[in-house]
């Protein structure tokens, strides 16, 4: 199937129920146990899943964050973050974040839809993951507080099979204790786990069921 073909039934099937909790869970590696409700005071934020053509394939962009001693210190994510009180809503907060932390214009990203959000107890977000398309490879500007760097990935590349993993992580939330979680693994080595891991599963679901 042609990437551009893939991409407008991407788009259609975000618009439909999506697989949710049972295609996240795959991948499910947590810090602090879920609990039953999603707090009354978690925050909410949104982060951007950018897909673009490069070398002729559909990427993903991901990026490594900086040591800041922060609960996801170091880990690698998809650009985002917390939702302001002047942003229209979480699709604007996605976008800005993006533009604040890799220096992606937002008239460049063609949103295609949200996939299911997602609590994460150990720093008390609920992130609403949007996916989103731009056209040409992205021209980075790094926000230096925030990100070591970013990560070209090619979508048959992530998702292939061999990419999944089950290794021992430890998180800076709980210096010390070391965790056993699936995961995915690229060819580097670089271990995507957590929230990021089951985001990226969700995705994974979808675009199975249209390829």
């Amino acid at each position: 199937m042609e990437a551009a073909d893939i991409l407008n039934k991407l788009r259609e099937r975000l618009q439909q129920p999506l697989p949710g909790l049972s295609a996240q869970e795959r991948m499910a590696a947590r810090v602090v146990p879920m609990p039953n409700e999603v707090p009354a005071n978690a925050r909410a934020s949104a982060v951007l899943v950018l897909l673009f053509h490069f070398q002729e394939e559909l990427n993903v962009l991901l990026m490594k964050r900086m040591e800041d001693k922060g609960a996801h210190s170091g880990q690698v994510s998809f650009p985002g973050g917390r939702q302001e009180q002047y942003d229209a809503d979480l699709r604007a907060t996605a976008l800005r974040e993006a533009q604040e932390e890799v220096g992606i214009l937002s008239a460049e990203v063609d949103i295609l839809g949200g996939l299911t959000p997602l609590y994460i107890p150990v720093s008390n977000f609920n992130v609403y993951p949007y996916v989103g398309y731009a056209k040409e490879r992205p021209q980075y500007n790094l926000s230096k507080q925030e990100v070591a760097y970013v990560m070209e990935v090619p979508l048959s590349t992530l998702l292939h099979e061999s990419r999944k993993t089950v290794t021992d992580v430890v998180s800076p939330a709980v210096p010390g204790v070391i965790r056993q979680v699936k995961a995915y693994e690229l060819e580097d080595g670089t271990i995507i786990w957590g929230a990021t891991a089951m985001i990226i599963s969700e995705l994974e679901v979808l675009l199975q069921e249209l390829i």
